[in-house]
């Protein structure tokens, strides 16, 4: 039987994260524990039904079926899902179709493809917002992806974007995702920071080391606050919070989506020099 957690998050109105202390920041925003083993664990949030999540078969098989949060059927019922695999080898069932996913593959999964089953040595990451439409299931490779390098050594921030659930790529309703690797000596994620208030936006960190940690700002950019990220965590990004890091050492952050568009240009850049 599988094992599911699920925890609600509600939405917060700036003014009200302009008072929080350290420990509410974590709480309303960032998403710990997501990856346990023999378990399906998922944060349910209030920002456009946004939801986020990790699935660790272990070896074993486990499956998302019927989520009480969404008072559907199944979980998928009038949702579509992005899954990237941040571990071994692992294969997803769903909609009688069967993915072999290797380590930094993503999954599309459109509305209506019933129950999923995680099962191998994968460590999956999940993304869902709702749909409106159905549009077909597509599985891609690392190999696949629109790939863009930006920035550069001397800003600390030269990185290269790859694109998988984005209008270059394939079709979906609302959701983009992809995720961004920082080149080494390179600290920086996001520069300079931006806001879309089309969309709210989340972030996971992976691919660090134990003791190496992030520094994510958010807020909004003239109150600006931080939260101290670790690897296999993620931050929930409000349409009015900046998003923009500094890390130490290697790492890479999978970002997704969902919203009015899935324009992955439509964002309101905020210079350093404009923040406080």
């Amino acid at each position: 039987m599988t094992t599911l957690d699920v925890e609600t998050r509600h939405a917060i109105h700036p003014d009200h994260a302009k008072a929080m202390d350290t420990q509410a920041l974590r709480d309303n925003f960032l998403a710990e524990g997501m990856f346990a083993e023999g378990e399906i664990r998922l944060v349910y949030t209030h920002y456009d039904r946004f939801t986020v999540g990790g699935a660790v078969p272990n070896g074993g098989k486990l499956t998302l079926g019927k989520v009480d949060e969404t008072r559907t059927e199944t979980f998928l019922e009038r949702r579509e899902m992005g899954i990237v695999n941040i571990g071994d080898a692992g294969t997803v069932e769903a909609g009688g179709e069967t993915y072999a996913m290797n380590k930094g593959d993503v999954l599309y999964l459109g509305m209506g493809s019933g129950a999923v089953t995680f099962s191998g040595q994968g460590r999956f990451y999940i993304t869902s917002c709702p749909a409106h439409k159905s549009y077909t299931s597509r599985l891609i490779t690392v190999e696949e992806a629109k790939k863009v390098e930006m920035g550069e050594a001397a800003t600390s921030n030269k990185r290269t974007i790859k694109m998988f659930i984005h209008p270059l790529v394939m079709e979906s309703c609302q959701l983009v995702m992809g995720y961004t690797s920082l080149e080494e000596g390179s600290v920086w994620n996001t520069i300079p920071a931006h806001v879309h208030d089309r969309r709210m936006e989340a972030y996971l960190y992976w691919g660090m080391a134990d003791e190496s940690r992030v520094i994510h700002f958010m807020g909004e950019p003239q109150e600006t606050r931080h939260l101290v990220v670790a690897n296999e965590q993620a931050v929930i990004s409000p349409t009015w919070s900046i998003h923009s890091g500094a890390g130490i050492g290697e790492y890479t952050f999978i970002w997704a989506m969902a919203g009015d568009n899935v324009d992955y240009t439509d964002m309101d850049f905020i210079q350093p020099a404009d923040m406080r």
